[in-house]
């Protein structure tokens, strides 16, 4: 966590929403910004991934924005700005495995129209009825 946060440049801002008077008095409100195209921390494939991720917090020179302000106090945003970049981080740089298109399989299909005969014959059984 330390490394994530020597690449990391913060920032306070005065916070919206409750906290009285405290809202207009102390910025409590955190905007970390993450150089992604110029990290050391990140894998290609991790930055590849962020970068094409179309998120809106990317800007155009390829830093992410992130603002936090669900607490009243400066430390605990601050902990969960850097916690969530660090989940983004970690969600990113996981390699997912490709998958291998199947096809279902023959009781899958039979099945499949053994129900849709029966909810046909439920619903034409609810049309008129002629006396």
């Amino acid at each position: 966590m330390q490394k994530l946060e020597r690449e990391v440049e913060i920032s306070f801002t005065l916070s919206q929403g409750n906290g009285g008077q405290n809202v207009n008095k102390v910025a409590t409100a955190v905007q970390l910004r993450f150089d992604v195209v110029n990290s050391a921390l990140l894998t290609d494939h991790a930055r590849a991934t962020i970068l094409a991720s179309g998120d809106s917090r990317l800007t155009k020179d390829g830093v992410l924005v992130l603002r936090a302000q669900e607490f009243r106090t400066q430390v605990k945003n601050k902990l969960a700005a850097l916690e969530r970049l660090k989940e983004l981080i970690d969600s990113a740089s996981e390699v997912r495995k490709k998958r291998r298109p199947t096809r279902p399989s023959r009781g899958a299909k039979e099945r499949r129209l053994k129900q849709k005969t029966v909810r046909a014959t439920i619903k034409q059984g609810r049309g008129k009825v002629d006396f």
